[in-house]
């Protein structure tokens, strides 16, 4: 089943890892560590092949990946031994990205980024195309007349306006152009009424958002003990720091505040209640590619007894996020395949704000996701959204 894999935001640090990743598995110059999809539980005919990936994507940079992945083994993300052997590899896969459109009105950027995804597809003889955002998070998008349905949307793009944030507008193109969508950031993308009606129209499914990656997977397991055990939490603080271009972006209050609001939602969903406390985004430059959490937990036992729990995250966010890319645009492949449409839930193990998930517990979410796949192996389709 060749797949294409069309990155949004294709030289940045997440896709340019995962583009070396998949490559390396391809040449069995590394082994899968970190693909979940590579789990014996997981494994199966219906997902595509690391060797049936083919990469494409769009980028408002325009350095060389083969000079993005050097950068990323001097940071020391990446095996510069890898770099150098897929050196030729790289340099095909280069071959299809190109610049984000520009210029015109929205239906025009629109246009051109379906031109690209169809000629893709056609060139390499694609049974589909996978479309995911993995560029930089944007502010909570202003509520716009036009997100309400897909005839008044498509009417407005054509006009002066900016009408859609960049992620939704890539999500209305690839929709548009009959390309599952997943989106690994907390941007908005297709959570725009306009735009889940129209993917239903096309019966495309879609996953997101914002892959989990580092302190709130912690979160997703931790949470759900205290549940469990009927302990009280009182407050849960976290700090969380980051380098690179991710923590660049998330400078920006508004960025920030999209981030943060995606984090939180774990616990509130999870205990069923909102403990005090809050979670703290600061860019420390000098982590380059990676990031540390501290977070500190006080929580009531027996007869109101305090207590507290902490624990620290440090990972290199690329090398965490961009095994999960490959597993979401292999899973998305095959129940796209095997006619699945809408959200999909079962997919919620990904994410930290997942889409129509009905629970955020880790372990309740492997199940979901572990029941799911053996039905794609087993041959199943579902026309039902999820």
């Amino acid at each position: 089943m060749r797949t294409g894999v069309w990155l949004v935001g294709a030289r940045g640090s997440v896709a340019t890892t995962s583009i070396v990743g998949a490559l390396a598995l391809r040449a069995g110059l590394a082994g899968p560590t970190g693909c979940v999809t590579e789990l014996a539980e997981l494994r199966g005919p219906a997902l595509p092949s690391f060797a049936d990936l083919v990469f494409g994507g769009h980028d408002v940079v325009a350095t060389p990946l083969v000079k993005r992945a050097e950068a990323l083994a001097d940071a020391g993300v990446l095996p510069g031994r890898l770099v150098a052997a897929l050196a030729d590899e790289l340099a095909t896969v280069e071959r299809e990205l190109r610049p984000a459109p520009a210029g015109g009105s929205q239906a025009d950027r629109a246009t051109a980024t379906i031109r690209d995804l169809d000629d893709f597809r056609r060139r390499h003889e694609l049974d589909r195309v996978v479309v995911v955002n993995v560029s930089a998070t944007e502010p909570v998008a202003r509520p716009h007349p036009a997100h309400a349905d897909p005839a008044t949307l498509r009417a407005a793009l054509a006009g002066p306006e900016e009408v859609l944030p960049v992620s939704s507008l890539y999500a209305y193109a690839a929709v548009t152009a009959g390309c599952p969508y997943v989106d690994f950031t907390p941007s908005t993308g297709l959570r725009l009424p306009a735009l889940r009606a129209l993917a239903d129209e096309r019966g495309l499914p879609y996953a997101g958002h914002d892959g989990k990656t580092g302190e709130t997977l912690v979160k997703s397991v931790l949470a759900p003990m205290f549940a469990m055990r009927h302990l009280a939490v009182r407050s849960w603080s976290g700090v969380n720091l980051l380098g690179g271009g991710d923590g660049a972006t998330l400078a920006d209050p508004a960025a920030n505040a999209a981030k943060v609001e995606s984090k939180q939602r774990v616990l509130g969903e999870t205990l069923g209640y909102q403990p005090q406390g809050g979670t703290r985004i600061d860019y420390v430059e000098s982590l380059g590619d990676f990031k540390t959490a501290w977070d500190l937990v006080t929580f009531a036992g027996f007869l109101g007894t305090g207590m507290r729990l902490e624990f620290t995250w440090h990972g290199c966010d690329s090398a965490l996020a961009a095994p999960l890319v490959l597993d979401l645009a292999r899973l998305t492949a095959a129940a796209h395949a095997a006619g699945h449409r809408g959200p999909l839930a079962e997919l919620a193990f990904f994410f930290k704000d997942p889409l129509a998930a009905p629970t955020h517990a880790l372990a309740e979410q492997w199940t979901r996701l572990c029941e799911f796949t053996r039905r794609l192996h087993a041959g199943g389709s579902d026309d039902q959204p999820g």
